[in-house]
């Protein structure tokens, strides 16, 4: 016989969690120093990409105090960034170049069973944003950051793209002040409320 793991009979597996909307991968992480009157003040700086790999696609730059609460906060603002890239016959409409300070990205489309054909930050957004067929080159510097802001920018230019938002869950339905049961004292008798009569002006 199998024994009761709680009050339920059943515990809950870590299979049964809710999977996330958006896959995410940490782009870069570095430790950052700053110099103080009181002395250095060391914080991590996170860069995520975020995507469903169906279109949508963000990224977001974020510091902390520890890597964790930095990452949680990149994800938060990658978010706030999504675009939904166009996907035609399983690539991009068009070739586009697009250049963001010293980064300069250029890409275009191919034909089907190519794959992806890229490097570096452009290959992570490209695959967050599930593009099946797609070739790309990095024409500027190779900070990853750069090129994948520049390889954002680049996908929003695409005839088609638009800002993307996030699926909400339902939320629940707030009762209207007034609404419901009257308030009841402490035997359970429902108040009445007592309103004194208005004060009307004499008359001479």
């Amino acid at each position: 016989m199998s024994k009761p793991t709680g009050k339920g009979g059943s515990r809950r597996r870590p299979d049964d969690r809710e999977k996330s909307e958006f896959d995410s991968t940490i782009l870069d992480l570095a430790r950052v120093t700053r110099v103080t009157k009181g002395g250095k003040r060391m914080r991590f700086r996170s860069c995520v990409v975020i995507g469903d790999r169906k279109g949508r696609v963000g990224y977001g730059v974020a510091k902390g105090a520890d890597v964790q609460q930095s990452v949680s906060k990149a994800t938060n603002q990658a978010k706030k960034n999504l675009i939904k890239v166009p996907i035609v016959e399983n690539t991009v409409p068009h070739e586009v170049m697009k250049k963001f300070t010293a980064a300069k990205v250029l890409i275009k489309p191919a034909p089907e069973g190519t794959g992806i054909k890229a490097g570096g930050a452009v290959r992570v957004v490209l695959e967050m944003a599930g593009i099946p067929n797609v070739t790309a080159k990095i024409l500027g510097t190779n900070n990853k950051i750069n090129n994948a802001k520049a390889t954002v920018l680049a996908l929003f230019d695409l005839d088609g793209a638009t800002k993307a938002k996030p699926s909400q869950a339902p939320q629940r339905s707030e009762r209207k002040p007034g609404s419901g049961r009257p308030p009841r004292s402490k035997d359970g008798a429902p108040r009445v409320s007592k309103k004194k009569p208005a004060a009307t002006a004499e008359t001479k």
